[in-house]
């Protein structure tokens, strides 16, 4: 590792979060001169994330998940509540990740630690060059794209890689078609101590303003909390003092928890989606939030991100073992087709639930519940469904495959 603010790469990240520190590590890892580009800037608000299967292995084949493991708890158990009042409401669902041969689907950690993790691994990692600046134009060229950075200087890299959010500059300059919406909900992220254990149960209730979740933390009276509701209530809510916001949390959960307080950093998040034509452009690739935004249910954001890093990183080590130009059209191609399915996917299947639980229509709640109804009874179609949302058994990428 080394820093810099002038260089030529065969691949510049740009973007410091969890998804481009990750692409970043990944392609260095093998070899390729990278850059990431992107300053240090972690945002203490509550939030966590629930990192499936497939994405801890990932991790563990990066270096970095070893110094996130003991502070992250299993998610062992998925519960999903129908708390909608519905005239089609069913019984509660469990989801048992033994079930698929796996001892959890996933582990919880703070967004915060993760990205800690990651980052010392980068200050460590050959080949990667760490540039602590914004970028703030990218122009693609013949043989490389120029990344002008905020400070002066600039770096050359064959591609570029958006993994700076969901209102990527990048995108925006590159001209790709987006299509963006809003929700009328935002979401209270914090950190919770409760009376009674967890048991390593993350549950989900279903609720007419969205979806309200405590996921496990370690130490068994812990847990995260994600609570989507309309914009007005959510201010509402952020304005309780911390006493005023526990009892709210425990009123929610049906006390199913205990007496609850407040154990960590609060944030408000405003709910939107976004979805892109395609996730590339000359010279350019999305990954993460640069590429697809949608609400926090069920996991799938980050991992969604993570996935995009896995697979560009194996579409550039083949375009590098076979001598081949990374950010050709043909390279850039093979990583839009490997994940159009999963991307539109994921996000129609978020985009429907979340819809759908803020209508009353009754042919919507009849559909929603004898959905959930006919995953808590037949077996095999409820095992296909966790395996899938743990990860694609189809187009894996490669460092996410496998027994741990």
């Amino acid at each position: 590792m080394s820093e810099t603010r002038e260089g030529r790469f065969d691949v510049a990240v740009v973007g410091a979060g969890a998804a481009g520190l990750a692409a970043a590590l990944a392609i260095a890892r093998e070899g390729i001169p990278t850059a990431l580009v992107g300053r240090h800037a972690p945002v203490a608000d509550g939030r966590t994330v629930a990192l499936l299967d497939g994405s801890v292995r990932f991790l563990e084949a990066l270096g970095a998940w070893a110094a996130v493991a003991p502070q992250a708890s299993p998610l062992c158990t998925l519960q999903i509540i129908d708390d909608t009042g519905s005239l089609f409401r069913p019984p509660p669902v469990r989801f048992q990740a033994a079930e698929i041969g796996l001892d959890a689907f996933g582990w919880n950690v703070e967004s915060a630690r993760l990205v800690e993790s990651l980052r010392a691994c980068a200050r460590a990692q050959p080949n990667l060059t760490l540039v602590e600046a914004d970028c703030v134009d990218a122009v693609a060229g013949e043989t490389a794209s120029r990344v002008t950075l905020a400070e002066g200087g600039a770096v050359e890299a064959r591609l570029v890689v958006a993994a700076d959010g969901g209102r990527s500059p990048l995108r925006a300059a590159s001209g790709i078609r987006v299509r963006d919406w809003t929700y009328p909900q935002s979401a209270i992220t914090t950190i919770l101590a409760h009376e009674r254990p967890h048991r390593d149960v993350s549950t989900e209730f279903h609720t007419r303003s969205g979806p309200f979740t405590l996921v496990p933390m370690p130490g068994g009276h812990r847990s995260s909390l994600v609570w989507v509701t309309g914009e007005g209530a959510a201010r509402r809510l952020a304005a309780l003092d911390d006493a005023a916001l526990g009892q709210a949390v425990e009123r929610q959960a049906q006390a199913m928890l205990g007496a609850m307080r407040i154990d960590g950093p609060r944030g408000l998040v405003p709910m939107r989606g976004l979805a892109v034509a395609s996730p590339v452009a000359r010279r350019l690739a999305l990954i993460g939030e640069a590429a697809h935004v949608f609400p926090p249910i069920g996991a799938q954001g980050l991992n969604l991100g993570l996935r995009d890093a896995a697979t560009l990183r194996d579409g550039v080590l083949r375009a590098a073992r076979d001598g081949r130009d990374p950010g050709s059209r043909p390279v850039l191609d093979g990583y839009a087709s490997a994940r159009r399915v999963d991307t539109a996917a994921r996000t129609a299947a978020v985009d429907l639930l979340n819809r759908s639980l803020l209508t009353d229509l009754l042919p919507v709640d009849a559909l929603r519940g004898l959905g959930l109804l006919v995953m808590g009874q037949l077996g095999p179609l409820r095992r296909l469904v966790m395996r899938e949302g743990v990860l694609p058994r189809l187009g894996a990428p490669e460092l996410m495959r496998g027994a741990r």
